[in-house]
Parts: C-alpha cells; structure tokens; sequence
C-alpha cells in the first residue's frame, strides 16, 4: 500500500497508552474533562484497529483512505502534544489525609485553574475533531479494508525464531561479476611518478562501491597512506579533506615520496572532488559514479548482467540466525529473470523470499506480474524503486515504523545497532509483547530488517552480534520520501531535497551545520519536536528556539562545537520538558560534566558519555538525591567522583543492564563494591571499569558475592591480581582484561569457559603509565618471554585480541583454540608467532604496527608475508 500505515498506527498505539494512565491517575480536572477523554479514548481505539485492518489489507488505496489516514495522524499528534502538556503542568491530586494536606491542595486548585481551564477547552475541541474525522471516514465513503493474509505485526514471531542464536564473525562482503584481479593491475602503485584514476560507473545497486571497497581493501598494503570518503550533492570540500587528512593521519616530515590512495565512493557531483588536485603527492584515486547524462537523469546505456550461477549465490540469504542456507531461501527462477541479473534488485528480492518461505511459486509469478505487468525486467532506478515499493508495503507495521526511522541517519552513515535500539525504545515505537521484554522485541525488530534486506550488517561486535549496519542510497532515498510523506522526520541539510509537508515538526535530524541550515531549522515549528538528532558541528545552532518541546530523544554523539554561547549541556536540558527524556547521548562531544538538573528526569534510561577510545569520562553530579534516575537502563563513561553521593545510590538502579565506569577516585571504593555486588543479582549484564590505581581491582577480585550472570566484563587499568570468581562467569561472552594480566598461569584458568567468544588483552593507547610499563616487563621476565598456547580448552572462542607495546612471543600448538577464526595484534615490537598454520579455521590475521617497526619486528612481519598461509594477512604498519 501506498502510505505508510505503520506509523499511523504506531502513534496511536502509544497515545492510547498515555490517555489510559492520564485516566487512572486523579488528576485535578475540570467538570467533564474525564468523559471527554474517555471518549477521545474510545474514538483513537476504534481508528487504530480500522488502520490496523488497513495495514493488514491487499491492494493499494484510494486518495480518500490516504487523506482520512493523513487526519488521523495529525489529530493523534495534536491530542499527545495536549496529554504531554497536561500531564508536565499538572500533578496527580494528592489524596489528603489531615487538614494540612487538604488546604494544599485546595490552594493548587485555585493556583492552576486557568491552566486546568485551558486544557479543558483544548481537549473539548480535539474531541469534536476526532469525533469529524470519525464521521467524514463514513460520510466520505472510506471503504472497509478488503480482506489480507499478511502480518500486521510482530505476531507470531518468538525470540528463538529471530534472535541471533549463533553468535559468529560477519565475513567481508565480496563484489560478484567482477574480475577484481584485472581491476588490481590498475591500482597498483607503479614506478611512474603520476596520478592515477579509477573510475567505475553505473546507477545505484549494480555493485560499484562494493567492487570499490574490495579493491580498497586488496590493494591498500601497497600504499604507505590511504583513506577512504563519500561525497555527494552538498559535500563540503573543506570537509572532504580534513577527513582524509585525518585518516591517513600524515605528519609534514613524512609526507614525501608516499604512494597514497584515496577511495571516493557514490558521488554524483563532480565538481565537489576538484580540490583533491590539491593533494600533489596522490598516485591513485578511485571513484564510483552514479551513470548520469547532461540532465542529470539517469543513463539508458545497458549494464551487464551477472551469470546465473552468481545470481544464485547472491540470492542465498543467509539471515541473522544462522550461516546455513536452505532450499527454500533460493529466489525462485521467474523472480530472479524480473531482476534484470542486477545485484541489489536479487538481493532484495532475496530478504522477500526468505520472510515468505510458504509462498506458493504461482504467487511469485503474481508478484512480477504486479510489478513488471508487460514481462519487462529491472534494468533503471525507477524500475528498481517499484521493487522497494512492494517490499516495503508487505511489510508488517512494526517493521515499517523501524525502517522508517533509517530517514534520520545520513546517507553512507554506519549505524550502531543498540543506538537504534534505544532510540526505538525511548520512543515508544516497540513495546513488550508475548513475554519478551522490550529489548528483545526490538532487537527481533533489528534481526527482521536485516533478513529482509531492508539493511545490511557492516560490522560485528566482539560478542559476536552484528554491531553496526547500513542502509543502500536507494533504498535510504525512498525511506525519507516516505518519513516526510508521514511527516515521521524532518531533515534539514540532507543528501536528497524533500519538501517539509507539515509546519509542525515531529523529529529534527540536523545533518548539515552550516549558518544556511541553521537559520532553517531556527525558522521552523519547534515546540512538538519529539527526538532531535545532530550531525557534525552545534556551532551554528540554536537551542533557543525549543522553547516548549517535549524531547524524549537527544542524540548528540560525536558532535563538536559545544560552547558556553549556546551549548552547555544545562541550557540544552532547560530547552525539554525533562519529564519526558528517555535516552542522552553525549559520547564524544567534549562535555565533561552533568548538569544537577539531570536528576530531574524522571524517565531517563540511557545517559551515555566520555570517550570510549581516550577513556575521558563524564563526572555526575555530586549531590544525587536519594531515588532519583530509578528507571536507568545504561550508565555509560562516567568518572565517580570524591565525595560524591552517586555512589552510595547506584545499588536503587535496580534495573541497570550496563555500567562503565571510566574514571574512578579513591575514595568511595566499598560503597562502589557493594553495590556492584548488590547489581549483579538484578539486571546487571556488562560491568566496565578503567582504574588508575590497583586498589579498587584488588578489591574486586576478593567480592564474596560477585556479579556471576555478566556477559560482559572489561577491566583496565593496572590489574595485577587476576579476579578468581571470573573462572565462574557461566554466561560471558566478551571478556577484555588489561595485558598486564597476559600470563600463561591466567590463560590456563580462562581455558574453561565455555560461552568466552572474544578474548581481549590490553592497555589504553593513549595512556603512557610508567607503573603499567614496568608490570609488562616484569610479566615478561617472569615467564621467558615466550607465550604457548596448549591443545583444547577456549572452545567457543573467535576472536582473540592483544594491544600491548611489547608483544612476546606466541606459539600455538595444533589444536589450540580450535574454533579461533580471527587473530588480531596490536604492538610496536614483535618478538615472534609461531604456530599460526595450526588454527585451522583461522581466517583473518591483522598485524598493526604503532610507529617504525625495529629489526626484530620487521623480520617476523617477513616471515609471515613469505609463508603461504590459510588466512588473510593484514598488516597495517
């Protein structure tokens, strides 16, 4: 169906919510407003299950149903901004006991009158508009939906059947139909002192950034710098350039007689790369064009179709669950012919077959016979965009108000899966359901788009859970014409121009911070904005003009710019109704500190801060008032500072799932142990904790009731007694310790977990600690320098990991971590690795060399070049 019903609905599902507490509470109303929410209610019930149907329905409908659904909408976003407005400016009557009360709250009474006087009004007259858009619904002639068979929902769907239940490395993506070996010969860096440009054309979904991205990959040893950009339509070149500058990371001295090469993936505007003449010293650029004539429509030159063979191998879907792959995933013939033998047009189709694997192939034969009505196959973008159509349309409606919500993000722009996730939830667009608890339906949420191919992973986290995805620009373009088409999101300085439909904006995504854009967004309806997100830079932007809004998401990550003019954190929190703020985001940003105010949201469930790769953290407020914040989910990067009362209050967050700290003081240190402990017998999950000192780990390591249901545990800093209780750890998954604890003794304990799927020793790249360098070369001492690595035991292990300056040398016996499929070293000098040909199903080995490699070092590396291995060698020096 045309419009996207989802939305609609999903509105109204929450409102209901909302009216249904409003209801519940005593609140302080005006004569008669109780009835005339009830029976707003009653309406919003009777409209949701008529969308409901409607979603549920076949066949595409007429401009009535789209223009009553469009009311609909608005009037439901009208009553939620009135429930909102009513619910922040009024409190729940406060039952009185005694005289004293009783006089209280007969002078509240009389303080908000006015105020209870004109909610009152407001709600009388939304009930006379819910109850017209009831009416013109039949007055009109909006025909009852005609009967369908498709899920208007999640239903049915259980978390065995589309959580990941295979945890497992995501391989790297391969173009087929492409002879990369003959794509090589002209990428590689030759004795001729020139530049060198690649160009690959065609129109979005043949496959060129992914044979972009292979050759990238493959030929980039070669150069001593590269990087790797995509620009588009309103790219800065200023930007482009700090960002391959800041890529390849050149210093003056060493910038002559480099081989560079640079990746330039998806732009269509030529003029926006001219200034990488600037870059003298460049010898190959690599560019994907979208195939476009002098009008800037899209070329009818014919692409070359992909044998059948490869179409069948690209039509496998292997979804989020498992590797394997059935016969009933494969695209059937007639659907594959309708492809055209183009890529993503397979691909697509491929995530449709594999949500309807009971599909009858006659009903396929149907399916291209909608499509493609005169037998006619897929070969422009247009032609593609009706396969979207009809993917996104048989859609159930949760997945359609998720994939709706992919219109916020740029385009080119990774991902991350639990950011999504987060912001699902704070925003009410999935619920519990079936016993599963709301992180679960969103994730089963997340798993279901990337089986329908609606989004791609990119990129895995050490768990092994897909950590971040994309979405393709053709399928992002058609995302945000239907998200302004629902008035869902509001972007300001994206890829594509898409007209503003309604004066009142929902969700704010800032992606340009330029002062043009800036006075855009400034002059536009800001007081029902929901979720504001901002890419790039806050320098140009005015917080001012959020006056009255009712935020719920704020999402500033990896934002710069924050000055005292406009941006400190305090003044953003004062721009919210701080009732309402579910998730805030500030990793990255440079804020240092939490404003007291914060204490004041009462639904808060993510605070998320400080810097994961520079461990700078964000201090809490010192004074936390006892209950205060009950409803966190995730506490991220903070520093517990002297003194502070945040300490002694952790262990009320009974329902904290995550929490790292990253910077801790001395004192404080037993108030801190007993709530950890008093935590892991609740929700506590991942536990993080960066220590400067030993002190606090010695004391961890001695808990008498230690936290034994984590999945996660990192601990850095200088841990120099391994905590016993870790061998107990039944349910972890993600295990990252500080390499001072790299030591045969500890290795031989960690042996016997069996769900460890990544093992990570290391010390902060960015910290230089004398006491942490003398324990390493102590360890080293202590052990002869040489690491073995036994037959059995780490059963369940992928991924192991090491970042030390100094990196001992390492021998693997045959039948070592048995299971091991990626090896990943990070040092300055090498001292040997042996036994590399023994991890049988080892499949990526990335070597990364910190500075100039010493005579040692630069023998190893050799040596591992010279061998003929099973495995990809990447090493990065």
């Amino acid at each position: 169906m045309e419009l996207a019903v989802g939305a609609s609905e999903a509105t109204i599902k929450s409102l209901l919510t909302k009216l249904g507490s409003l209801l519940a509470e005593q609140y302080a109303l005006a004569r008669g407003v109780r009835s005339d929410i009830q029976f707003i209610n009653d309406e919003l019930a009777s409209m949701q299950a008529f969308l409901s149907n409607l979603g549920n329905s076949t066949g595409n409908h007429d401009d009535q149903t789209k223009d009553w659904m469009k009311q609909v909408r608005d009037v439901s976003y009208d009553i939620e901004d009135c429930v909102d407005d009513f619910t922040n400016g009024l409190r729940p009557d406060p039952h009185p006991d005694d005289w004293l009360s009783k006089a209280r709250g007969f002078l509240y009474e009389i303080w908000t009158l006015r105020s209870r006087s004109s909610i009152a009004a407001q709600i009388a007259d939304l009930k006379q508009r819910a109850q017209h858009v009831g009416d013109r619904r039949v007055r009109y002639g909006v025909r009852d939906p005609n009967p369908g068979t498709g899920k208007n929902g999640l239903g049915g769907y259980t978390i065995a059947e589309h959580q990941e239940i295979t945890r497992r490395l995501i391989g790297i993506k391969e173009p087929v139909g492409v002879d990369i070996a003959k794509l090589e010969e002209w990428i590689r860096p030759s004795e001729k002192k020139q530049l060198g440009v690649l160009s690959i054309y065609g129109f979005g979904g043949v496959g060129k950034t992914t044979a972009a991205m292979a050759l990238y990959r493959s030929c980039g040893v070669h150069f001593e710098c590269r990087a790797m950009v995509t620009v588009s339509h309103h790219t800065d070149p200023d930007v482009v350039l700090c960002d391959i500058l800041r890529q390849v990371k050149m210093q003056v001295k060493d910038q002559q007689d480099q081989n560079s090469t640079v990746s330039i993936s998806e732009e269509k505007n030529r003029g926006a790369v001219a200034p990488l003449q600037m870059l003298s010293r460049l010898s190959q650029i690599l560019m994907c064009w979208a195939n476009q004539d002098k009008d800037g429509k899209a070329s009818d030159k014919e692409h070359r179709a992909i044998t059948e063979d490869l179409q069948k191998h690209l039509g496998k879907n292997r979804d989020a669950q498992s590797s394997k792959t059935s016969q009933s995933d494969q695209v059937p013939p007639r659907v594959s012919k309708m492809c055209g033998g183009l890529p993503l047009p397979i691909v697509t189709m491929a995530g449709l077959v594999a949500s309807n694997k009971d599909t009858k192939p006659e009903e396929w034969s149907d399916v291209c016979k909608t499509l493609f009505p005169e037998q006619q196959v897929c070969q422009k973008p247009e032609e593609f965009m009706r396969i979207i159509n009809y993917c996104y349309n048989v859609l159930p409606s949760d997945l359609k108000i998720c994939s709706l919500y992919f219109g916020i993000f740029p385009k080119g722009r990774k991902i991350s899966k639990k950011r999504l996730m987060r912001r699902w939830i704070s925003e009410g667009l999935v619920s519990e359901k079936q016993g599963l608890s709301v992180e679960d339906v969103a994730e089963t949420c997340f798993n279901q788009l990337i089986k329908r191919q609606i989004i791609r992973p990119v990129e895995n986290s050490t768990d092994g859970k897909v950590k971040s995805c994309q979405v393709h620009d053709m399928v992002l373009e058609y995302i945000i014409s239907k998200a302004a088409e629902e008035n869902f999101v509001t972007v300001v300085g994206g890829q594509w121009s898409v007209p503003t439909r309604s004066n009142k904006v929902r969700r704010m995504s800032l992606h340009s911070s330029d002062s043009k854009h800036a006075r855009k967004a400034y002059a536009m309806n800001l007081s029902h904005v929901r979720s504001l997100t901002v890419f790039g830079s806050l320098e140009q932007q005015r917080f001012k003009s959020f006056k009255t809004g009712i935020v719920q998401v704020l999402d500033l990550e990896g934002c710069s710019g924050f000055k005292a003019n406009h941006a400190s954190v305090s003044d953003i929190c004062k721009m919210t109704l701080l009732k309402y703020l579910e998730t805030l985001d500030i990793r990255q940003t440079g804020v240092e500190e939490l404003p007291k105010t914060v204490v004041q949201l009462e639904r808060i469930s993510n605070i998320l801060g400080g810097d994961k790769r520079t461990r700078k953290a964000l201090k809490l407020p010192k004074e936390i008032k006892k209950g205060a914040m009950k409803t966190l989910r995730v506490l991220s990067g903070i520093e517990i500072t002297e003194g502070s009362t945040a300490v002694s209050n952790l262990h009320e967050l009974t329902g904290l799932k995550k929490l790292a700290i990253y910077k801790l003081h001395k004192s404080g240190h037993d108030e801190l142990l007993s709530s950890i402990q008093y935590l892991g017998g609740y929700s506590l999950k991942t536990l993080v904790i960066d220590d400067g000192s030993s002190e606090f780990h010695d004391k961890l390591g001695e808990m008498s009731t230690p936290p034994l249901y984590l999945n996660a545990l990192e601990l850095s800093g200088k841990l120099c007694n391994f905590p016993k209780w870790i061998t107990k750890l039944g349910d972890i998954v993600k295990l990252t310790l500080s390499a001072t604890l790299l030591k045969p003794k500890y290795l031989e304990k960690l042996r016997g977990l069996k769900t460890l799927f990544s093992l990570t020793f290391s010390v902060c790249e960015t910290k230089h600690d004398p006491d942490i360098a003398a324990i390493l070369y102590k360890n080293k001492s202590d052990y002869g320098g040489e690491i073995f690595f036994p037959p059995g035991g780490f059963a369940n292990l992928k991924l192991f990991r090491i970042v030390t300056p100094t990196l001992p040398s390492l021998n693997f016996s045959g039948g070592a971590m048995p299971g091991l499929e990626r090896l990943e070293l990070r040092f300055k000098r090498l001292e040997g690795l042996h036994g590399v040909d023994k991890l049988k199903l080892l499949h990526d080995l990335i070597l990364t060399v910190d500075g100039e490699a010493d005579n040692t070092t630069k023998s190893v590396l050799n040596d591992l070049k010279a061998a003929k291995g099973n495995c990809v060698l990447n090493i990065k020096e």
